[in-house]
């Protein structure tokens, strides 16, 4: 366990995907983690979670179980997928992303300039051998996704996606090399890409209000509590410039208990527009 967690974390299916980022982060392997392959240096965390959605959810949440301390920590998942007709080699951040047993749909929220041109994708439990125009196909990106919003903002969440395969090249002449290579092509933009939303990360924490952290860290709050708590604490510093009033933290089991209390005091302001 490292002493201070990393604050950027790549998910990754398959080795030949994380293979150039290790090598060009500099990464180093923990070998003391072995349900997964797990790559780090200060700053940044690689996984090898395997192929398919099961095993992107168990290896997002068990790493961000291992290394959690960030509030909001950057995660993107990097790797290959499949299109109609778009170049081998073509690069995208995924702005929906449609779950094809489901039929969910999520939505990264892009509040920066896209490094490169971005798409839809649809991800399926097994390959799809049959390209359909309008959408990328992959494996993980939906669980992933799903998972990783247990563990941070939306806005730090991300998926970039390399095109390994297409009608004129499908998806079984890939080979390990190949996707190591198309993935080197474009390390420069992944770096800029994780530069950008740390950027934004430290963005977030600095407006946070306050108590927010310190709350969040005593008490268990889901992820939809910890918007309610932004909010009512946000709405508090709005209608008045005083600081929340001291309260016995002792009294409170769960963070429902601290809401419902912001919620008391709330109500309380008198206020006239």
């Amino acid at each position: 366990m490292q002493q201070n967690p990393p604050r950027i974390f790549i998910y990754a299916a398959l080795p030949c995907e994380a293979k150039p980022l290790v090598e060009h982060f500099s990464l180093k392997k923990d070998t003391t983690v072995q349900p997964f392959a797990v790559y780090l240096n200060k700053e940044m965390c690689l996984t090898v979670t395997g192929l398919g959605k099961s095993a992107m959810a168990a290896g997002v949440a068990y790493t961000q179980a291992l290394f959690a301390g960030n509030s909001h920590p950057v995660l993107v998942n990097i790797g290959i997928a499949g299109h109609k007709d778009h170049a081998v080699g073509s690069l995208f951040l995924i702005d929906k992303i449609t779950d094809f047993d489901s039929r969910k749909s999520h939505y990264p929220p892009l509040v920066f300039t896209p490094p490169c041109p971005t798409a839809n994708i649809q991800t399926a439990s097994r390959p799809q051998l049959v390209y359909e125009r309008g959408h990328l196909f992959d494996m993980e990106a939906s669980a992933f996704y799903e998972t990783a919003v247990r563990f941070s903002t939306g806005e730090l969440i991300h998926c970039l996606k390399i095109i390994s395969d297409n009608e004129l090249s499908p998806a079984e002449n890939i080979h390990p090399k190949q996707v190591v290579a198309l993935i080197a092509k474009h390390v420069v933009t992944i770096e800029n890409l994780l530069t950008e939303l740390s950027r934004l990360a430290k963005l977030i924490i600095a407006a946070e209000p306050k108590l927010f952290a310190q709350l969040i860290q005593r008490y268990h709050f889901t992820v939809s509590e910890q918007g309610q708590l932004k909010n009512q604490l946000s709405r508090w510093e709005a209608l008045t410039q005083a600081p929340i009033p001291e309260f016995d933290q002792t009294s409170f089991h769960k963070g429902k208990d601290v809401l419902f209390w912001l919620d008391q005091q709330i109500n309380k302001i008198e206020f006239s527009l």
